[in-house]
């Protein structure tokens, strides 16, 4: 009974010094601020998706056009490579366009995973790629430095972020790399970019028909 109230005491304790140690740091002012940048973008998105679709250009048409167009494995190439070098293109936009295929969960699945694996891709052009070039290296740990920083004192958090809000996931990880953070948390804190497909794709399969 006395061990067990030590234990209880002991994880209390480390609670406490780890709370304060993320107030003290800025951590929780970090999340807040990316939730907060994170939320008008994700609103923007619908209500432009919306609107245009309403008054400019039918995306559905555009989107069934772009399945017709577009070879399915040529669609998952292109999104592939974007994921990998740095989420050059919206996912949003390959999102939509698994709503217009046969098989839309199995598509976005696909898209899902793909996303994932480039990132973890990512994480090795910033370990055994982006450090082996001194020009480089010095232009991103100038332009990326708080980046560099943040990942060096939250690591995971800073994954689950990029993994989560619509900040691009493979900059995170390409961080992570760049910093030697451990690869087997990239893996785990990554996973969670697959539960962000299926709540964008919960909100815009609504608006596309």
């Amino acid at each position: 009974m006395e061990i067990s109230k030590k234990r209880i005491k002991t994880r209390k304790e480390k609670f406490i010094l780890t709370h304060h140690y993320y107030n003290r740091t800025g951590f929780y002012l970090f999340v807040w601020e990316s939730l907060k940048k994170a939320f008008w973008p994700i609103v923007l998105v619908v209500l432009t998706l919306f609107f245009t679709n309403k008054y400019v250009y039918n995306i559905n048409d555009g989107l069934q056009s772009m399945t017709e167009t577009f070879s399915r494995l040529g669609v998952l190439i292109t999104f592939f490579i974007s994921e990998t070098l740095l989420g050059l293109i919206p996912p949003e936009i390959f999102i939509a366009w698994t709503k217009k295929t046969s098989n839309p969960i199995v598509n976005l699945s696909l898209l899902a995973v793909l996303s994932y694996i480039g990132g973890l891709l990512g994480y090795f052009i910033g370990k055994d790629v982006i450090l082996r070039i001194p020009a480089v290296k010095e232009y991103l740990e100038v332009k990326m430095a708080k980046n560099l920083k943040n990942t060096k004192k939250w690591g995971g958090f800073l994954i689950l972020v990029g993994a989560l809000l619509p900040l691009p996931f493979s900059i995170a990880c390409i961080t992570s790399g760049m910093i030697k953070y451990p690869f087997k948390n990239v893996v785990f804190f990554g996973l969670f970019r697959l539960a962000r497909f299926a709540i964008y794709a919960a909100v815009i399969f609504k608006v596309v028909n």
